[in-house]
């Protein structure tokens, strides 16, 4: 990637109009990605090249530093045109607002100046088994030499295959959680495509094994103090998650639409002559309509409600009211996009069922990556807000 040219991206209005220049072209062949699992090489060359990866480095260090507002949006344009090339630069994102806010001026200096230059960050994700995510076995050691070296297994590891540098947490020397930024082809690091669940199956998201790795200490981020420090970063992490789920929730409804209109054909009881004048399935896409528009404005309004506690210094409070803003919107966006691929069946009929038209990846894609982490927390999260006023945990799910 060093022989790369990278466009700056410098305002909102041009992030918005790069992310659907680029959405239009990763759509036409988001499908047969898809059904012959192609890994988007391409596309993530483009979407460096595009600056887009840059878009949330502050303004002081070069970048455009869009509102969250703008930053959702982009997100959702890409995973309406393809979830799984969508989700690759999900911890890009969210690795980026760590250094932005815990990061020491000389970490950002040199981390937001290497993504400027079009290098994607990826992730270790969580290991596997039934251990606390919390708590990585992934640990740093200090060798006789003096250099620390990084050794672990981790999984989930969306965005790692394609990387320039792999983010991940691990156990430092005195047991705390820290952030340790290590490059994707340094020695002991080995990337593993052993990803192979049945929806997002692009995002590459196996295994990272990190064998005695050599670690740059000065790229270390002491993450163990983010418990006691009130921040956004897990709403923003969160954000991205909802904005990707709405991102399927359009892209399932659209198509619906579309194959209704231009092959379904109506039900003999409905003495219709078009599927589309069926009054069943009319009412079914007005209220799948509503159900949209609502998700959509929820994530809005959360990503909007983001940007008001970001121009003030973060509190307790506003750090608890960004993170139940958030889980509205991720309430209503994994409901939509589980709901919209489920009907598109009923509403298109059995025809839409070919594998040819591709569209069943939209259900396989909601069902696996709204399991990211369970809604069901976030209920609990909202009431337990709601009725006694207690502030959710912070950390990346919240």
């Amino acid at each position: 990637m060093s022989d790369l040219i990278v466009h700056r991206i410098r305002s909102d209005a041009e992030a918005v109009a790069v992310a659907q220049q680029l959405a239009a072209d990763f759509a036409r062949e988001a499908g047969l990605r898809d059904a012959e699992r192609r890994l988007p090489w391409d596309e993530l060359a483009r979407f460096s090249a595009s600056g887009l990866g840059g878009i949330t480095v502050p303004r002081e260090f070069g970048g455009a530093g869009v509102s969250y507002r703008t930053l959702a949006q982009v997100f959702r344009i890409l995973n309406a045109a393809d979830s799984s090339l969508g989700q690759i630069p999900q911890n890009h994102y969210a690795v980026l607002e760590v250094f932005r806010h815990h990061g020491s001026p000389e970490q950002q200096a040199r981390v937001f100046a290497e993504v400027l230059a079009g290098k994607r960050l990826g992730n270790a994700g969580p290991e596997k088994g039934k251990t606390s995510l919390l708590q990585p076995g992934t640990r740093l050691q200090r060798g006789d030499d003096g250099q620390l070296r990084l050794s672990g297994q981790r999984y989930y590891s969306t965005g790692a295959l394609f990387a320039d540098w792999i983010p991940t947490r691990a156990q430092d020397e005195q047991g705390r959680v820290v952030q340790v930024l290590v490059p994707r082809h340094a020695e002991g690091v080995q990337v593993v495509d052993d990803w192979s669940a049945f929806g997002q199956r692009t995002t590459a998201s196996g295994s990272v094994q990190f064998e005695q790795v050599p670690v740059d200490e000065s790229l270390i981020v002491p993450v163990w103090q983010l418990a006691d420090t009130p921040g956004l970063t897990g709403p923003v992490s969160q954000l991205l998650q909802a904005a990707i789920d709405a991102g399927i929730a359009e892209a399932a409804l659209a198509d619906a639409l579309d194959f209704v209109r231009q092959h379904a054909r109506p039900w003999v009881d409905a003495n219709v002559g078009r599927a589309s004048d069926d009054p069943h399935l009319i009412h079914i896409v007005g209220r799948l309509q509503i159900e949209l528009d609502a998700a959509l404005e929820v994530l809005d309004q959360a990503a909007h409600t983001l940007d008001r506690l970001a121009a003030a210094p973060v509190t307790a409070a506003s750090s608890a009211e960004a993170s139940i803003a958030v889980a509205h919107a991720k309430v209503l966006t994994t409901e939509a996009a589980l709901r919209n691929a489920e009907r598109l069946f009923e509403l298109a009929g059995s025809s839409a069922t070919r594998a040819r038209h591709q569209l069943d990846r939209h259900w396989r894609n909601a069902r696996v990556h709204t399991l990211h982490d369970p809604v069901r927390w976030k209920y609990h999260a909202i009431g337990n807000y709601v009725l006694n006023g207690v502030f959710p945990a912070r950390h990346q799910w919240n």
